[in-house]
């Protein structure tokens, strides 16, 4: 698998797909978003598929802990910075999933780069509200993903509101 220089916060494009994580790693987490489905690779190899209408909401994108309070533990910050944590730790997706109804909690391994904070938010704003309008299959379509990314990097969102306009002018490329 190989990827391209297209990064943004934790979302990297590949061939075929965008992933969520350091997808330049062998062993890690990540996630790729497919056609058919959010694919959740494992350190062992193996790859668990959850089919795109089972993902009801997503709630979350959270760096560091499993559930910090905000989108970012202290442990999350400590990975951006530069020193021995840099590129350690985790990244995690939250969701909702239907049939039966279970919140998981997905972990993805963190790029050695630090995310820029309007990029993280941005892209989380764009997973929440996309899975939030039902659409959560779009997400498995790289070039309308393309087209969305492709936007969210021309703004530069330092509000709540400013940042939810961004996400929903995204959705509508």
């Amino acid at each position: 698998m190989s990827t391209t220089s297209a990064s943004f916060g934790p979302l990297t494009r590949l061939d075929d797909s965008w992933a969520l994580g350091d997808t330049t790693r062998p062993h890690t987490d990540r996630l790729e978003f497919r056609g058919d489905g959010l694919h959740q690779h494992t350190p062992s190899g193996a790859v668990d598929v959850t089919p795109w209408p089972r993902v009801m909401d997503i709630t979350a994108l959270t760096l560091g802990a499993r559930n910090p309070r905000g989108a970012f533990s202290p442990l999350g910050l400590l990975g951006g910075l530069p020193g021995p944590w840099k590129g350690h730790g985790r990244g995690y997706l939250h969701l909702t999933l239907r049939h039966p109804y279970v919140g998981v909690v997905l972990p993805f391994q963190r790029h050695a780069y630090a995310y820029g904070s309007t990029e993280f938010v941005l892209v989380q704003a764009l997973l929440v509200q996309t899975a939030g309008t039902g659409e959560a299959h779009r997400l498995g379509d790289p070039a309308w993903l393309d087209r969305a990314v492709a936007l969210l990097r021309t703004r530069n969102a330092r509000t709540h509101r400013a940042i939810r306009e961004a996400a929903a002018d995204a959705q509508g490329v």
